[in-house]
């Protein structure tokens, strides 16, 4: 199974894809590039009214969906304050102090962006000497914009309001040796694989078991991504998302990780024993995990009434909902095992 040509593309468009804004709830320019994607390798994708991505790879009898998300954490305005700056919400759970001195470009309603940084309110160490015992929350920070506004009604002419989307900047480096550093990897990282997959399959076209299914989601980071639009008669639903790397777990960022318990509950016995099976088997380096505050799209999908069985995979991202990294051989690690657990009737 030669991948490596694969794998070139998968790197390159976790690139691009870590640079299309997303937050959840405006990611329709994510949404619109992997609906075009699928299109140029030759499938029909579909999509959803909420902006899911959902494409046949091929296949009959009962269906076997693959899901990763494309929306990430963000902010959006809370409101304009009376210096020129912004109060912000976040979108998506993380801990505020991932967003300090963090670059961000705010998106109205009408168009337009602007860039800003996330900074402290009097945040000069020369001026505030007690900067480092100050609490980090939506009271304490603020957006600078990159214009030149000090009052509320300069914020008003610029067409800023109350409920813009803030995009935070990704950062994205890759390594000589391979390392992937990005914010956002979670999912894009994985959404990439599955890119990757469907490019293989029209090259390289494997006779399934099952009819196979890419879905892209696009509110995964506020639970409900995967609550509508799975085809009739899918009873296997994998999530294809970030493995978590941390104290007490197996996994790293050179692994496929295989999740058998999150803050949810189990996944499936048969379709989780299925995937470690297949990975030991092929040699994968991977490992299996338990996840303690992390939920996913099959998780969704369940709480919306699908009756399916559910798994969770993908390649280990370390530093998760800050400025993560992972590694081109967990990259492949995921891939092989979808292709190989692909190539097999799972029972």
């Amino acid at each position: 199974m030669d991948i490596n040509k694969y794998l070139d593309f998968i790197v390159d468009e976790v690139v691009t894809l870590c640079h299309i804004p997303s937050p959840t709830g405006y990611t329709w320019q994510a949404t619109e590039y992997v609906l075009h994607k699928l299109q140029e390798f030759g499938y029909q994708p579909e999509l959803s009214h909420k902006g899911s991505v959902l494409c046949h790879l091929g296949g009959e009898g009962n269906g076997l969906v693959l899901a990763s998300h494309l929306d990430t954490l963000g902010l959006m305005v809370r409101a304009l304050k009376d210096n020129g700056r912004l109060r912000f919400t976040k979108i998506g759970g993380f801990p505020d102090n991932y967003l300090e001195t963090e670059n961000c470009t705010v998106h109205t309603r009408e168009g337009k962006s602007y860039s800003g940084t996330v900074q402290m309110i009097n945040p000069a160490t020369h001026v505030n000497g007690e900067l480092k015992n100050e609490p980090r929350n939506d009271e304490t920070m603020e957006i600078v914009l990159d214009e030149k506004v000090f009052n509320k009604e300069e914020l008003l002419k610029l067409g800023l309001s109350a409920g813009d989307f803030v995009s935070l900047d990704p950062r994205t480096r890759v390594t000589a040796s391979g390392f992937i550093k990005s914010r956002h990897l979670d999912d894009k990282a994985s959404a990439a694989v599955l890119l990757g997959l469907a490019k293989y399959l029209k090259a390289n076209p494997l006779t399934f078991t099952q009819s196979i299914y890419l879905l892209f989601t696009t509110y995964e980071e506020v639970g409900h991504g995967a609550a509508a639009f799975l085809p009739s008669g899918v009873v296997d639903f994998i999530s294809v998302d970030m493995g978590a790397v941390g104290s007490d777990l197996s996994t790293d960022e050179l692994k496929v990780s295989i999740c058998a318990k999150d803050s949810q509950g189990p996944y499936d016995y048969n379709l989780t024993t299925a995937l470690i099976k297949t990975a030991k088997e092929n040699n994968l380096n991977y490992a299996v995990d338990i996840y303690p505050f992390y939920g996913s799209d099959a998780e969704a999908a369940l709480r919306a009434g699908y009756d399916l069985r559910h798994a969770l995979i993908g390649p280990g991202v370390s530093a998760s909902h800050g400025y993560e990294r992972t590694h081109k051989e967990g990259l492949e690690n995921t891939l092989r095992l979808l292709l190989n657990i692909l190539a097999v009737k799972v029972s």
